[in-house]
């Protein structure tokens, strides 16, 4: 086969995979898929291209020892990375449309068996603690909606400078002796 004729032929049956898809779930709801999947591809590919900016721009300046004009290379890779990062997110984008399954609702009903109520209960009755006694609560902490509400706290004296001298007589100041921020 021909290069370009296979690559017609590939062309189509991808198209033709793509519209049964469309069909399947409709237009609009397709539409609105491809919207919020390139909106998170673009956001992440952005967010890696502001990075990789700031790093260049940091080391940029280093282009001038080499006898080259630093503000032409930053021009120069800013624009190969920024094409780079389109490509990366035309690729990124048609590989997820491409590969998302679509399923009808009473597809997924035969794929995934129904669960009782009782599953997804957090509490069960027949559960009553870990190696917790009946009338054993001594070894339990306060549970939070039992316990009173915790008081502010309110300093005894005045509160020490940082500045002046630490009050356990060594001679130093209390910001390199006691009160030093660790």
């Amino acid at each position: 086969l021909h290069e370009e004729t296979l690559r017609q032929r590939i062309l189509g049956e991808i198209s033709s995979e793509y519209a049964a898809k469309e069909s399947l779930v409709g237009s609009e709801n397709l539409r609105m898929y491809e919207k919020a999947v390139m909106l998170q591809v673009l956001d992440a590919h952005w967010k890696e291209h502001l990075a990789a900016m700031d790093y260049l721009r940091q080391g940029i300046h280093l282009r001038g020892y080499a006898q080259k004009n630093p503000k032409q290379e930053y021009k120069r890779e800013a624009f190969e990375m920024f094409s780079a990062m389109l490509d990366a997110i035309k690729k990124e984008v048609v590989s997820i449309l491409i590969k998302v399954r679509v399923q009808t609702p009473e597809a997924m009903q035969t794929t995934q068996p129904t669960r009782s109520q009782e599953e997804f209960e957090f509490q069960h009755e027949e559960f009553t603690g870990f190696g917790e006694e009946e009338g054993d609560s001594s070894t339990n902490p306060p549970r939070s909606g039992d316990s009173e509400p915790q008081q502010p706290f309110v300093r005894g004296g005045r509160k020490i400078g940082r500045n002046e001298p630490c009050p356990c007589g060594s001679g130093k100041k209390y910001k390199q002796c006691h009160g030093s921020l660790q």
